[in-house]
């Protein structure tokens, strides 16, 4: 047989190419066209491709739609692009036609593909006498869907309107609009057009112009396909939110049963507010009258055109009022083409024209001509003899997308937010493949963290990795080892693992070195020195090309300083190229709010409107106008206005008046203060210069002891927008310049009452200046020695609040005797003290306590009582005390009869505690580490939470009575042998990992009904035992529950030494979806934790367990549970033990079991007879050397889709009737004995796998083999089969043949060809010397193995037509490939040095070559995508004895 044809395809036309080339180049082709274009085609797809292209003065419409949140108008925009090509397609058009139609005779073919069941809509706009152009503005993150071009795609080809489309169009006129539009202009320009494919449901565009005579203004970028963006001006007039999301307008006698009810049924179903006249209308009403309001209240509107649409007047004066509704902002109309076509209700042909005549001679019949043929310019969907489902699915989901993309827009109270979010992004480049930093600087309070956070939520899912850390400048305060923190955090985050440095030159390293090939989106947010930057985003080569960086500041020098550094070769460069570098790293200013805008947001916070009612707009005015654009201060005033009356917004102006308004936008705010009450004015100061950054909880905890009421106070300030608290760890939070206003207020009115600047408070401690002013004192880390610190506190003699961390030196190094004589002084009006590095051995004995309400003491390792020997006092107020690291031996709930939280952390001396019979307070109880052996709860109903965590020597928890309220119980790592949880009805978490003493909990069944988390791990029973109950929603309606139990046999139990049952610990996997537990974790725990365990027991407990849905168990038990039965709710059942002989027969009556594996069972001989009983059965897997046959059951497995039995070495047959298992879409036989397969296997039509790999045994395969007309994949490996029978031709839907090690096969059948559908073909290791021509028909080929093929003598002639090759695997067969260089390569320059120059050395010296490169790339337009070529061998040895002799 003649090669040259493929000799040539390999000499000539491959080129080689590194293995990481890039892909073959597409095919370019002109051919019958008067304009070049451009193809792509994907070889792995068999959607047809969608192609657009612009008439002379027409652009692409993607869509008009509103942003809620903003009080901008958006058009997007997006010209219709080739997904790989950078060339775009040419195609002539003329700017007098309205319609362009594409036909078998055109001049300028094109291709397309029109579905008659299409769903995509096609697109037209239509612009008569625009004269304005407009600019377009590309915007990667636009709200409107986003068309993704995809070689993969299934939708619809794009193209120019045909009347024998099935696409529908879009024509969008404006003729009468108000609103500027877009368009491309030329009356003999050849326009661009190109091909994309796309997943997108969106609605085809058709584009056409007709008299435009201005000129376009367009921006683009060769990099970007995404939708373009134009802003107009701020308008007044915004509709913001809408009744009905949808509004369906139809003919009700054509549609209203079938297709309009299926598709508001699928609306309502994805939540969608969608109002239909004979369900949304109130009885008693003006039916019109509703319309019409229901109309103007709808977001989208979805027209029905059925044929009979247009004979209704009352369908076409409600069409007119949506035409009219739809060039409003917000409101955006969808046709759906009912078994009509776009052109038939444009032109009002067809059956629509029949429709239409009845309406014809009336008067309004102009403005419904109008309206039909403006609606049928719209995108929209066409369905013509298709499927209804499919196309109710594709607009459901397209709605839903719509809403999604305006839902998850800037938040409502968000007022400018978006232009200022499309100006960063638009200075962000996404398109271009470079770094880029953006700095966003301004004063504080007008931005620049929303914005950035904005700009981070649109883009966020563009990037590999992404970050947003806030507070840069307050975290790093602490110098390197915050900027270390820092550090730490942005690469833990971006790398997605924990990351700890030793210092912030470690951390720039590891950025450096890691970034590079991760593509980055990293928001610096409020930076306020150059070292942070530096340590955080050092040089551009930091990062991955296409990385953004943002970076918001109210100091620009530190953004000008830094942009130098970023600029490679600063020094270099030209002026030009300088200024394009401080182009591309630029500083945005965030603009102060306009007039407009400003009232917009007061509004929103003083009445919860767009715009203020008429008798306030003229303060409202007012009042904007003193905020002066700043968004916090209008919030703030906002929100103190809120609820007023006219009178109170008058006496408010006047206060304003009075005040001359400062430089500084902070004393403003002073306002909002003023008209607080007395209590919460003290609160707002106290946060403000003491409490900012602190937990809710511990700042509740601290103004309660100061007094007030925190409860309503601090929701009254964060109304007021004083304050915030974070979402996720609930920490107070304050404005930098709200802080500021609090702590001159203090300066002003109130001075030295709080001090809280450390080198403040030393000068007056160390110079004994203290007064009775001071309330409030914070003095953080200081290394003044606590006798200064004492006596200067002496004369702060109404001191409430101390907070006093002492010297280090003081807590370890002092001399004890020195520290004991030193006077103690602490002011008797203390309400809160807080003291670390306690270096005294007492409290003072002059402490007058009746006022303190909260104590606190951390690291007070000498403090060995609270008091001194002899003296004793109640703290007959006392409600929060936390002692940590002290050296208490005994604690007395006597003396604080008040208490509501204790906690003894770290106390290894503390050995007992004296509990009174009643502490009715008592809430919290937190013990760590302490010699505690036993602890009587007394009476303590109100106990919420228990806590004796790593008390090595617990062993007993008396309880007297109930503790209702407990809800949190932790005993980890203790000595405790029982627990009766039956006196704890409401517990929700309970810890006792490590109890390796525990040996018996009492939990009847229901007393566990609202734990949501258990910790058994490392006790006897369990080395592993973690449940989290009910984190996750139930699946459907019915209650579940799933058990995996992993045992593993121990040699002893250390409790029972000589006990006689066998020792078992389990690894335990519990999950429950249940609305209320059922007890099983009750029974569970209940069983018993020690090692020892009783079968009957076990088998007892595991068949009581209640909803199990999934069980599986894995130990080296003898017998599984005999009552297997009655898990009646079971579904899948995984049994795993290498001792068990037999299955139960119980195993029969589990009528719901779906899912049957067996594994590990050496010793299992056979299966239950009863097997076939089970008549859900959906798999069925078994492991096991000893099995001989199947029981003849299983045929009657009806349900049955999957049988493995690999590895099954003992199995020597299959049931004749296995043909009977209708549902069989799996079969696995590897690693059996089986040598032949039953004839009736042949009757299992559903079978789409099959695979037999039996070694030496099977013989041959079934001769009717080809009626398995569902099978996909046929594997077979066995050493006797020499030839498969010629009925697989017949497997039409084969996908993957292997035959691999089948070394005797000799031939392949010669119709090979007919498998239509086969994408992978092995014949490796086989027999086989020709390959049938027919083989070369197989157009869907993607992978040939003819590895270890040592006779192929020849490969088909035409194997190159085979268009979808990629894989090609050829066997070193040196007759073959010599034969493939018999002549072509006669004058090849290839020579492998030491070696003689022969024929056969030439040929290896070039396979070699192929070898060692690995990649080939085409440039001949065969095989296009062919991406690997292997010949693979011993080729070092073999080619030396080789001449050329050896080419015959």
């Amino acid at each position: 047989m003649s090669f040259s044809r493929l000799l040539r395809f390999f000499s000539d036309h491959l080129s080689i190419t590194s293995p990481n080339s890039s892909a073959p180049e597409k095919e370019e082709s002109s051919s019958n066209s008067s304009a070049p274009k451009k193809e792509e085609s994907s070889s792995n797809s068999s959607a047809p491709k969608i192609m657009a292209s612009t008439s002379t003065s027409s652009i692409a419409v993607l869509g008009v739609m509103l942003m809620a949140s903003s009080t901008f108008i958006y058009y997007f925009y997006s010209k219709a692009s080739s997904s790989n090509s950078s060339e775009p397609k040419k195609e002539e058009s003329s700017s007098n036609s309205s319609e362009q139609e594409s036909s078998s005779n055109s001049a300028e073919p094109e291709k397309e593909e029109s579905s008659s069941n299409s769903s995509e809509p096609e697109k037209e706009e239509s612009s008569h006498n625009s004269s304005e152009p407009e600019k377009e503005e590309s915007s990667h993150n636009s709200s409107a869907p986003k068309k993704e071009e995809s070689s993969n795609s299934a939708e619809p080809k794009k193209e120019e309107s045909s009347s024998n489309s099935s696409e529908p169009e879009k024509e969008e006129s404006s003729h009468n609009s108000s609103e500027p539009e877009k368009e491309e202009s030329s009356h003999n320009s050849s326009a661009p057009k190109k091909e994309e494919s796309s997943n997108s449901a969106e609605p085809k565009k058709e584009e056409s112009s007709h008299n435009s005579s201005e000129p376009e203004k367009e921006e683009s970028s060769s990099n970007s396909s995404e939708p373009k963006v134009m802003v107009s001006t701020p308008t007044s007039c915004i509709q913001t939110s809408f009744k009905y999301d949808v509004f369906l307008s139809f003919r009700g006698a054509d549609i209203r049963t079938n297709f309009l009810g299926h598709l508001y049924e699928a609306l309502k179903k994805k939540g969608i507010a969608t109002f239909k006249d004979d369900v949304g209308i109130c009885k008693g009403n003006t039916i019109f009258d509703e319309l019409i309001k229901a109309i103007e209240d709808s977001r989208f509107y979805i027209i029905v055109f059925s044929k009979n649409y247009a004979s209704s007047s009352w369908c076409l004066d409600e069409l007119v009022k949506i035409m009219k509704c739809r060039k409003m902002t917000g409101h955006t109309a969808y046709p759906v083409f009912y078994d009509v076509e776009p052109t038939q209700v444009r032109k009002q042909s067809g059956a629509v024209e029949n429709a239409f005549s009845e309406n014809k001679e009336k008067d309004a019949s102009g403005k419904w001509e109008g309206a039909l043929k403006e609606a049928a310019g719209l995108s929209g969907w066409v369905l013509k003899d298709g499927d209804q489902s499919e196309l109710i699915k594709k607009i459901v989901g397209f709605i839903s997308l719509m809403l999604r993309s305006i839902s998850f827009g800037p938040d409502k109270m968000l007022v400018g937010m978006e232009t200022r979010v499309t100006d960063v992004v638009e200075s962000l480049e996404m398109g271009i493949d470079d770094v880029r930093m953006i700095g966003i600087k301004s004063m504080g309070g007008a931005g620049k963290t929303t914005t950035a956070r904005a700009v981070f939520d649109r883009l966020s899912a563009d990037f590999e990795a992404k970050t947003f850390v806030a507070n840069v400048r307050e975290v790093s305060k602490p110098s390197m080892s915050g900027l270390k923190k820092l550090q730490e955090k942005v690469l833990s985050k971006l790398l997605d693992e924990d990351v700890t440095l030793d210092s912030v030159t470690d951390g720039k390293k590891m950025m450096q070195e890691r970034m590079r090939s991760i593509k980055v989106l990293l928001v610096l947010d409020d930076v306020n020195h150059s070292n942070q930057l530096e340590a955080l985003a050092g040089v551009s080569n930091w990062f991955k090309p296409g990385s953004r960086i943002i970076v918001t500041t109210r100091n620009e020098q530190v953004l000008v300083a830094h942009r130098v550094k970023w600029i490679p070769d600063y020094d270099l460069l030209s002026r030009e190229q300088v200024l394009e570098a401080h182009r591309v790293n630029v500083i945005r200013d965030i603009s102060l709010l306009s007039d407009e805008e400003a009232i917009f947001l007061l509004s929103r916070h003083a009445f919860g409107s767009a715009i203020p009612p008429e008798e306030f707009k003229e303060l409202s005015g007012k009042v904007a106008h003193y905020a002066a654009g700043l968004p916090l201060a209008l919030e703030v005033l906002g929100s103190s206005l809120c609820g007023k009356n006219k009178h109170e917004w008058e006496d408010f102006m006047k206060r304003l008046a009075k005040f001359t308004l400062p430089e500084e936008i902070q004393k403003k705010l002073e306002l909002s203060y003023e008209s607080l009450e007395k209590d919460y004015k003290e609160m707002f100061l106290d946060i403000a210069c003491i409490l900012k950054g602190l937990r809710r909880e511990d700042v509740i905890r601290i103004l309660e002891c100061r007094g007030f009421n925190p409860g309503i106070g601090l929701r009254v300030l964060e109304q007021r927008c004083l304050i915030t608290f974070s979402s996720k760890y609930e920490y107070l939070g304050m404005h930098d310049h709200i802080e500021e206003m609090g702590k001159n207020i203090v300066r002003r009115d109130h001075p030295d009452s709080r001090l809280w600047i450390k080198e403040k408070i030393e000068d007056i401690l160390v110079d004994d200046e203290g007064t009775e002013a001071t309330i409030c004192l914070e003095l953080r880390k200081t290394n003044t020695n606590a006798g200064i610190i004492m006596k200067g506190l002496g004369k702060m003699n109404k001191l409430r609040y101390l907070k006093v961390y002492f010297p280090y030196q003081d807590y370890y190094e002092r001399d004890a005797e020195d520290l004991d004589n030193t006077a103690q002084y602490f002011s008797k009006y203390l309400e809160y003290l807080n003291c670390t590095n306690y270096p005294f051995l007492y409290l003072p004995k002059t402490f007058q306590v009746n006022n303190l309400v909260g104590l606190e003491i951390k690291r007070c390792r000498r403090m060995e009582r609270l008091w001194e020997e002899g003296v004793k006092k109640v703290l007959e107020n006392l409600k929060f005390l936390s002692l940590s690291e002290s050296a208490l031996t005994t604690f007395d709930f006597s003396m604080t009869p008040s208490l509501e939280r204790l906690s003894l952390e770290d106390s290894p001396n503390l050995v007992e505690l004296f509990m009174p019979v009643s502490c009715q307070k008592l809430n919290y109880l937190h013990i760590s580490k302490s010699k505690l052996r036993t602890f009587d709860l007394g009476l303590t109903p109100n106990l919420e939470k228990l806590s004796l965590n790593d008390c090595a020597d617990f062993e007993e928890l008396h309880m007297s009575s109930a503790c209702p309220n407990l809800k949190f119980l932790e005993l980890r790592k203790s000595r405790l042998s029982r627990l009766n949880l039956e006196l704890f009805p409401n517990l929700e978490r309970l810890g006792l990992e490590g109890c390796d003493k525990l040996v018996e909990i009492n939990a009847p069944v229901g007393c566990l009904r609202k734990l949501v988390y258990l910790n058994l791990t490392s006790c006897l029973r369990f080395s592993y035992f973690v449940v989290p109950v009910g984190e996750l929603e139930p699946k459907d309606s019915r209650s579940s529950a799933s058990l995996r139990l992993v045992g593993e046999i121990l040699d002893s139990c250390p409790l029972h030494p000589n006990s006689n049952l066998p020792k078992l610990r389990f690894r335990c996997y519990y999950d429950e979806d249940l609305p209320s537990s059922v007890g099983n974790i009750e029974k569970l725990i209940s069983f018993g934790l020690c090692a020892c365990t009783d079968f009957k027991k076990f088998s007892d407990m595991i068949c009581s367990l209640r909803c199990l849905r999934k069980l599986e168990l894995e130990c080296d038990i003898p017998d599984f549970p005999k009552d297997l039965g009655q898990l009646e709710c079971l579904e899948e059942l995984c049994l795993s033990s290498t001792k068990i002989k037999h299955l139960p027969n119980s195993i029969r009556k589990l009528k719901c079991l779906k899912s049957l594996e067996v594994d590990n069972g050496d010793l299992l001989e056979k299966l239950p007879k009863g097997l076939g009983q089970l008549e859900c059965l959906e798999r069925l897997h078994v492991r096991s050397k000893k099995i001989k046959h199947l029981p003849k059951s299983i045929c009657m497995l009806k349900r049955l889709k999957s049988l493995d039995v690999r590895d099954c070495s003992c199995l020597g047959k299959l049931p004749k009737d296995i043909g009977q298992l209708e549902s069989l879409e799996s079969l696995d036989l590897s690693a059996t004995k089986i040598k032949h397969l039953p004839d009736s296997i042949c009757m299992l039509k559903c079978l789409k796998s099959l695979e037999v790999d039996n070694g030496d045994l099977l013989e041959k395969l079934p001769g009717g083999l080809g009626q398995l007309e569902c099978l996909e994949r046929l594997h077979v490996k066995s050493k006797k089969i020499k030839h498969l029978p010629k009925s697989i031709c017949m497997l039409k839907r084969l996908k993957s043949l292997d035959v691999r090690e089948c070394s005797c096969l000799e031939n392949l059948p010669k119709d090979i060809g007919q498998l239509e559908s086969l994408v992978t073909l092995d014949l490796s290791a086989t027999k086989i010397k020709h390959l049938p021509d027919s083989i070369c028909t197989l157009k869907h080929l993607t992978y040939l193995n003819l590895d270890e093929c040592a006779l192929l003598e020849n490969l088909p002639e035409d194997l190159g037509r085979l268009e979808c090759f990629k894989d090609l695997y050829i066997a070193a067969s040196p007759k073959l490939l010599l034969r493939l260089y018999s002549s072509e390569m006669q004058n090849t320059t290839c020579h492998r040095r030491g070696t003689s120059s022969d024929e056969g050395l030439k040929a290896a010296e070039y396979f070699l070559k192929l070898i060692d490169m690995g990649v080939m790339e085409n440039k001949s337009g065969n095989w296009p995508d062919l991406k690997c070529c292997e010949i693979r061998n011993g080729l070092e040895g073999e080619w030396e004895t080789l001449t050329s002799s050896s080419l015959s």
